[in-house]
């Protein structure tokens, strides 16, 4: 007879892990139509800055988020390009491909309280594929 006694263990995960599920929170939530995803990851006063036509755009979070439509699944390819953390706060890169349209350079600062990585800020950029 074999006797196994199973333990349980809790491992907390990385800072560096928690932010980067943030992070997914918002590129996979926006491309896969899950507006509960992108409330986890930022924080409720979050904004977008961005510059068009050569003036400062402010979006609300809010706002951005009550463009994606529940289920609605868009054709964006979203990929983590670096992580920085000290302490309670991070900051981010990552870039957002809609094939055969424009290619985005995401910017985020996220702090952490109350136990959870929140995106605070994203600012961004774009660049339109050739026509």
């Amino acid at each position: 007879m074999l006797k196994t006694n199973f333990k349980t263990v809790n491992v907390a995960k990385t800072d560096s892990e928690q932010v980067k599920e943030t992070l997914l929170d918002y590129i996979e939530g926006t491309a896969n139509g899950q507006p509960t995803r992108l409330r986890k990851a930022f924080h409720p006063d979050f904004n977008l800055y961005t510059v068009a036509k050569d003036s400062l755009w402010i979006r609300s979070g809010e706002e951005y988020i009550s463009n994606v439509k529940v289920g609605e699944k868009v054709n964006r390819i979203g990929k983590i390009i670096s992580i920085d953390i000290e302490k309670d706060a991070a900051i981010a890169k990552a870039e957002i491909v809609i094939p055969n349209v424009r290619t985005f350079t995401d910017y985020f600062l996220l702090l952490k309280y109350q136990g959870s990585w929140k995106i605070v800020h994203k600012s961004y950029s774009w660049t339109d594929f050739p026509k």
